[in-house]
């Protein structure tokens, strides 16, 4: 009777719930335990940090600010491919050190191949790095080039502000850069076809 009696009274102890109501698991609960791994552990990842950020830092050094910069679309993703890469190189246990070194090594000379040949070939630069793209014209919207980019009023609005316009014309131009950032024209009298910084990006034929 009293094996019974202790059973049923493990068996009616309630779980936490959660703010909706809904029992948690008692394994998922933070205690102390599963807070803290080992001295060993903790030696292992700031080693490996230690180790990351010295094989970044060469890296940069050796093929140029390039590596980390956000020119275009395919700089921020290999940006974001060597952070993915170096944490579970610091963090997940199977995750071994030389494996993400390896990995981020060949990112960076892929990347270092890319860009040079990017330089040389307009076939690769067609391939890899996308157009600029209109998107106003002397304090007029040009809501096919906003359609197809998918850039709102607001968010051109906005590029204005930052740049100190107050009107919509107060700005000849505001351009879509290859790396997602509006690039804003002050106004002046000078034709499109007369402005250098705008030569590489297409214009509808209305523009002049």
């Amino acid at each position: 009777m009293i094996i019974i009696k202790k059973e049923f009274e493990v068996s009616n102890v309630h779980a936490p719930m959660d703010n909706s109501g809904v029992h948690m698991n008692l394994e998922n609960v933070v205690t102390i335990d599963n807070m803290w791994s080992s001295v060993e552990r903790l030696a292992d990842v700031v080693l490996s940090a230690v180790l990351f950020y010295i094989l970044i830092v060469a890296m940069v050094r050796i093929s140029g600010k390039r590596t980390t910069g956000e020119l275009n679309n395919f700089d921020w993703i290999i940006t974001v491919a060597v952070g993915s890469l170096a944490a579970s190189g610091i963090l997940l246990r199977d995750v071994s050190t030389l494996d993400a070194s390896a990995a981020i090594l060949a990112l960076g000379a892929l990347q270092y191949l890319t860009t040079r040949w990017v330089r040389q070939s307009d076939l690769a630069s067609r391939i890899f790095k996308a157009e600029p793209t209109l998107l106003t014209h002397r304090g007029e919207f040009l809501e096919d080039a906003m359609a197809r980019t998918r850039i709102s009023r607001e968010e051109i609005l906005g590029a204005l502000r930052a740049n100190g316009c107050l009107k919509l014309d107060d700005a000849n131009w505001v351009v879509l850069e290859t790396n997602g950032q509006l690039s804003v024209i002050p106004k002046s009298d000078r034709t499109y076809e007369e402005v250098d910084t705008v030569s590489d990006v297409p214009a509808p034929d209305k523009v002049e």
